[in-house]
């Protein structure tokens, strides 16, 4: 019972690679996080890490709360169908104009669209006529998507992935016991 708290007290006090906070000031309204996951990365960084007196907090302010907007979720869509827009009319203008795919193509390449408002904005800076072109078929493929996706389905895929991944963190730490103890027992 003693190791295991010394071993709670060592691991409570290394540091941690995101935005840790020290364990007095808790603001109203943060959470303690705790978990089984740290256990072998926290070993590994003992050896290289300083022990410092932190803790993992979680904040309201950060977001991640069941009443949040999901306006973030939502500027990721936006900016993810950017993406696949400016794929598709990359690959339409490989086929039907060349001249103006190089020039689209290099401009993807120095203005990434990681930023779908952004990259946009600079497309009509530079041609007018290709940025409509991927706003209009940014818009064709949301409509496509939503027509097609199954919000069961996604959530049946969501839940089985959190299951596999339980499931092998389950098998990881589990101890297996070796086939020499078992014999050593049977005989």
């Amino acid at each position: 019972m003693a190791a295991a708290a010394t071993a709670a007290r060592e691991l409570s006090t290394l540091a941690c690679l995101c935005s840790a906070v020290e364990a007095p000031s808790l603001r109203p309204g943060a959470t303690r996080l705790g978990t089984s996951f740290t256990g072998e990365f926290t070993a590994a960084r003992r050896l290289r890490c300083k022990p410092r007196r932190r803790s993992l907090v979680v904040s309201a302010e950060l977001g991640g709360q069941y009443e949040e907007s999901f306006e973030d979720v939502h500027q990721q869509l936006i900016t993810y169908f950017t993406y696949k827009a400016v794929r598709t009319v990359l690959h339409q203008l490989y086929e039907m104009n060349p001249p103006k795919y190089m020039w689209f193509y290099n401009f993807v390449a120095t203005n990434k669209p990681d930023d779908g408002k952004r990259f946009l904005r600079l497309l009509g800076k530079e041609k007018q006529d290709l940025a409509e072109r991927v706003m209009i078929t940014r818009l064709h493929l949301y409509a496509k998507w939503i027509k097609k996706c199954d919000h069961a389905k996604m959530y049946e895929r969501i839940s089985t992935e959190n299951l596999e991944l339980m499931r092998e963190r389950l098998i990881e730490t589990v101890i297996w016991p070796s086939e020499d103890s078992n014999s050593d027992m049977l005989g």
